[in-house]
């Protein structure tokens, strides 16, 4: 069922829900799903509505046109969506497959509700794959003397493809410090748990020496400052000494793919409101 999702942000007072409610209603608008959140240390409030479509007089244009006094008397931070218009995701990895080839099967097996308009990679290893699923592969060897030509390309294409979103599955570049402000909230990453207890080579294998009982992982936009932005989702399987150093791995694998596509799937169902470095997920 085709519905617009209306995101809402803004400095809580009294009359928020009742004004939405009623410019809705008073439109004959059907809400499918409602969430709200009153943040009391910041003073603000958070609100989602998905409303179907077909049940309001017009389209995206005329919704904002109408909705934008109310907007501007409660100083909104807000954004209308329209499910019918898929959202445009890039991927990019490096060598390691396994982030990269979840989101592929479940983009098509059609449990991802978006286009993926191409993966781009500083390796070749996964063109194969890739391309199978009918998907551009764009090959951007990056020269570790000077990354910024690799960059200026992945930049070039991003905006070559109109993407909304960028994913690093796994991809073992760090962004640089004006590719994070222009994409700011529109680029997701995932990482291992142990950060930063163990950092460099073989983070399981540190782990593993010092009797780890939880392997986890964090998705989170990506920001400045090395993994520390706005988290989206994170998990944790519970591990024990009887297993090896490669049950730890696959564990790390399996962790970190699902935290991944959750963590997607809520920025493309418009579920993330980012405020600060802190995310209210509905």
């Amino acid at each position: 069922m085709r519905t617009f999702r209306l995101v809402i942000a803004c400095p809580d007072r009294v009359g928020i829900v009742a004004k939405v409610s009623n410019f809705l209603a008073s439109h004959n608008g059907w809400i499918t799903e409602a969430s709200h959140h009153s943040d009391n240390l910041s003073g603000w409030f958070f609100m989602r509505h998905e409303i179907r479509a077909d049940s309001l007089p017009f389209g995206l244009e005329a919704f904002r046109e109408a909705f934008a006094p109310i907007a501007e008397e409660f100083s909104m931070n807000w954004r209308i969506t329209d499910t019918a218009q898929k959202k445009r995701v890039v991927l990019m990895a490096s060598r390691e497959s396994h982030c990269l080839a979840d989101l592929l099967h479940r983009w098509h097996s059609d449990e991802l509700d978006c286009e993926i308009s191409c993966v781009i990679s500083n390796h070749d290893d996964l063109r194969s794959m890739v391309e199978w699923h009918g998907i551009s592969y764009y090959h951007v060897p990056v020269d570790p003397q000077n990354k910024e030509p690799a960059f200026a390309e992945v930049s070039r294409l991003v905006k070559q493809h109109d993407a909304e979103v960028v994913v690093l599955a796994r991809y073992m570049q760090i962004l640089p410090p004006e590719l994070c402000t222009e994409y700011a909230h529109k680029v997701i990453n995932i990482h291992h748990s142990f950060l930063p207890s163990f950092v460099g080579a073989k983070p399981y294998h540190q782990a593993s020496m010092r009797g780890v009982k939880l392997i986890g992982a964090t998705c989170h936009y990506v920001t400045e400052e090395l993994d520390a932005g706005p988290i989206i989702e994170q998990d944790v399987v519970r591990v024990s000494h009887s297993d090896s150093i490669e049950d730890m791995v696959r564990f790390g694998r399996d962790v970190e793919k699902m935290v991944l596509a959750r963590g997607l799937r809520y920025h493309l169902e418009d579920r993330v409101l980012v405020h600060g470095n802190k995310t209210v997920v509905f």
